[in-house]
Formats: structure tokens, C-alpha cells, sequence
């Protein structure tokens, strides 16, 4: 099956203090995007410190050396350009989008905060108090708000690395010290533990310049060693979970522990994934949404988590008037026909056209871009999989999907949780 082969320039280089730099020169863009990983997020925190990861997402703005608390925002917007943070379960991501001209700025910025990071008591105890804010509006006081933290104690044991949200737990943000947090940051947040992107017209010889200008100057610890394997075998005896909720609709999910963003085996089961709940021409948006009305929506989705294990979900709003069980015998069957029967020709043809136009679109800005160049280095030490993705996904047969179907998606290795809507009886 043809695919259109990518050719993002990509050039990389160390420097002597352990920070990774990749660079994307990009001569058409009217932008700079920078884009930092560091290689810690909630998977990261030990039992009693959760939400640490995600709070640095906000620390990180409350001031260094040069820089006063909200000055770097303020700066990044006085020459037109923009600055945000993301934290996962395996990595705290910062970047900046600006005019050409302006990306000195914010290399000085990143090192300010990388080397000196100036927390005090009340600049601590006010980010608290704004994460645990966050908590309450996006989890605590919002239909489904406990969804994802259900489905992580489903599928991941307590203490195992993606067994918590992000978030963390108010409790232990309420425990935590100032100390705590000067020692994270030391641990964490060192030139080592990092890969920084550049993606736009500055030419690579130049970039690695500026980098080492603002960068090369400062220490490092050690490369944190590598993180232990924290796979786990796939689910025995379908482990399942029910709750009642005064939420809007029922939900049903169908998981599965998966193949690791570094697995070729991920490849495959995102495949059948997407045969199966990923647009409304796929099977089940088709079957259970327009033919039998039994639901209002279908999903599909994998995590990418990077530690031996990921989770993958089939996921269904059931409609008013209909059992839960109803659409999971459904999901069930077209699992087990699509481990017997592969995808057809037609559908093959679809998933990789809707992967395709999704990726080259992602792709198109160079601060989306950037971050997945920055995603490929600090998982995979192989930016090049910018260029290599499509033909990887394009190479996918139908008998690895249906393979895929039969082992990591197999209906025996399923965990269910049912989010039950208090009215629908």
C-alpha cells in the first residue's frame, strides 16, 4: 500500500553536560518553536508524593534567578510569541512559539529556570492551593470526574508507576515541604534528564550555538539511571469494576494492558483499534451508534505509556434505554470476528488514510511538530520516527491485525468498567 515518505531534516547533538538537542531547520515557517521533555512525570513519584510532577508544571513559572514569578509569560507574550507546559505519566514537557528573531529570549528563558528555579514558601504554598483548584473544577466537581482514576486502579496494582492520575492526590500536595520540592527540581530538572528541539528556520550550526551559549554553562548530575521495566502480565478472570454516578450517560470501557510505546507490537494493536472505533465509518460507531442505536458514541485509544506496559480501551456511551451488557457482548463479538477474519481491504485502505491526514496535519505546526520530535528522543533516542512513522504504520498487514485482536485485545484479557449513569433505571 503506498505511503508518503517524510523528509523533516533532523540534526542532533550532545553537549558535554548531558542535554540532548535536536534540531528540525525548517527555512518556510514564519516561527521558532522550542520544546523541552524532561524525563519525569506522575510515573516518577513514589507512593505519598503524587500530583509532584504536574505541580512543577506550575512551579517552573513562579520565578528564578532573572526572572520574577509570571515574568516569563509576560516576556514570551511582549514579543508576540506564546509559552505552556504538559505533564504525562512519563514526562513534564515546556515550549515556546516565537517570532523569528526572538528564540535567544526564550533559551534564556528555559536555562533561567532550568539552573535557578526560585521558589519561595508562599509562591509554593500559592501553587498548591492553584493545582488543588484544578483538581476540584476538572475532577472532584465534574460528571466523570473519577473516570481516569478508576480505570488506572483497574488496570495498574497500587505503587505501580501509572497506578495515579497526574493530578495526584490533595493529601499529598497538603504534606508536601519546600525542601521537597528544591529536592525534586535537583534530581529532575538538570541538563541530563533533558531533550531540548528547536523546529523552524534557524539553521542547525546556529541553533547548537545558542544552545551551548545559554545552556553549555550549566552543571548536571549524573544521567538519572535508566527506568526500571514496569511491565505486567495481561489481565486473568476480566476484573471489573461498577460504580454509580449522577452523570449524563452510562459508560462502558473495555481495557486491556498493551504493548509499550517502544513495542513494534504497538503498531498492531493501534491498527485494530482503529479498525474497530476510530471515525463512524468503523465497525462499531457503525453497528452500535447507527444500526442498532444502542449508543450514542464509540472510542478507541492507547496511552503510548513507555515502561513495559500501556493500556488500551474500547470505549461506549450507552444510550437511554438500553443495558450496558448489550453493547459489550457486541464489542465482544466484533473482537473476536476481527481475530478470525482480519480487516478487510477497505478498511485497511481507511485506517491508514484517517492516520495519514491526522499526522500530516498534526505535523504542519512547527510547535505540534517540535513536540513530537522531542516525544521520539526522550522515549525512543530516534527523532527520526517524525520521517519513519507513517511507513511503520503503512506496514502493518492485516494478519498482524488481526494477530493484534486475538493476543493483546483477546476478550478473556479484558478488564471492564462500567460508569453507571443513577437515573437509567
Amino acid at each position: 500500500m503506498p505511503h508518503i515518505d517524510l523528509d523533516y531534516r533532523i540534526a542532533r547533538q550532545t553537549l558535554a553536560n548531558g542535554l540532548r538537542v535536536v534540531v528540525n531547520h525548517d527555512p518556510g515557517t514564519p516561527a521558532e518553536a522550542l520544546n523541552i521533555w524532561y524525563a519525569v512525570g506522575s510515573g516518577d513519584e513514589p507512593p505519598g508524593a503524587t500530583g509532584f510532577a504536574h505541580l512543577f508544571e506550575h512551579l517552573m513559572f513562579a520565578g528564578s534567578e532573572h526572572v520574577a514569578a509570571s515574568e516569563h509569560l509576560a516576556l514570551m507574550e511582549s514579543v508576540g510569541g506564546s509559552a505552556n507546559a504538559t505533564t504525562s505519566f512519563d514526562r513534564t514537557n515546556y515550549f515556546e512559539t516565537v517570532p523569528v528573531g526572538a528564540l535567544e529570549l526564550a533559551l534564556w528563558l528555559e536555562a533561567d529556570r532550568m539552573s535557578t528555579l526560585a521558589v519561595t514558601g508562599t509562591g509554593f504554598r500559592t501553587q498548591v492551593e492553584v493545582v488543588e483548584e484544578e483538581k476540584r473544577q476538572r475532577y472532584d466537581n465534574v460528571p466523570y470526574g473519577d473516570q481516569l482514576e478508576l480505570l488506572l486502579g483497574l488496570n495498574f496494582p497500587s505503587g505501580h508507576p501509572y497506578g495515579h492520575p497526574t493530578i495526584g492526590s490533595t493529601a499529598d500536595l497538603d504534606a508536601a515541604a519546600l525542601s521537597d520540592v528544591q529536592d525534586f527540581h535537583r534530581r529532575w530538572y538538570q541538563p541530563s534528564n533533558a531533550v531540548l528541539t528547536l523546529c523552524g528556520p534557524v539553521v542547525p550550526d546556529r541553533a547548537f550555538a545558542l544552545v551551548e551559549r545559554y545552556f553549555g554553562g550549566l552543571d548536571s548530575e549524573p544521567a538519572q539511571p535508566a527506568r526500571p521495566t514496569a511491565a505486567l502480565p495481561r489481565h486473568e478472570g476480566v476484573p471489573t469494576v461498577r460504580v454509580r454516578r449522577a452523570v449524563p450517560s452510562t459508560m462502558v470501557h473495555l481495557c486491556w494492558r498493551s504493548p509499550d510505546a517502544n513495542s513494534p507490537e504497538r503498531f498492531a494493536v493501534e491498527q485494530a483499534l482503529a479498525v474497530l472505533a476510530s471515525g463512524q465509518s468503523s465497525r462499531l460507531p457503525n453497528l452500535l451508534v447507527r444500526e442498532r442505536e444502542s449508543a450514542d458514541a464509540v472510542s478507541s485509544g492507547d496511552f503510548g505509556l513507555a515502561r513495559g506496559v500501556s493500556m488500551a480501551s474500547l470505549s461506549a456511551r450507552v444510550r437511554r434505554g438500553h443495558d450496558p451488557q448489550e453493547l459489550v457482548a457486541t464489542i465482544l463479538e466484533q473482537l473476536v470476528r476481527l481475530g478470525e477474519q482480519g480487516p478487510d481491504e477497505a478498511e485497511l485502505t481507511r485506517v491508514n488514510a484517517v492516520f495519514d491526514r491526522e499526522w500530516l496535519a498534526r505535523l504542519a505546526g512547527v510547535e505540534a511538530r517540535a513536540d513530537e520530535i522531542s516525544g521520539f528522543a526522550s522515549l525512543s533516542d530516534d527523532p527520526d520516527l517524525v520521517n519513519t512513522l507513517l511507513a511503520r504504520m503503512h506496514g502493518v498487514t492485516g494478519e498482524q491485525i488481526a494477530e493484534a485482536a486475538r493476543s493483546w485485545l483477546a476478550p478473556e484479557h479484558r478488564a471492564v468498567l462500567v460508569y453507571e449513569a443513577e437515573d437509567t433505571r
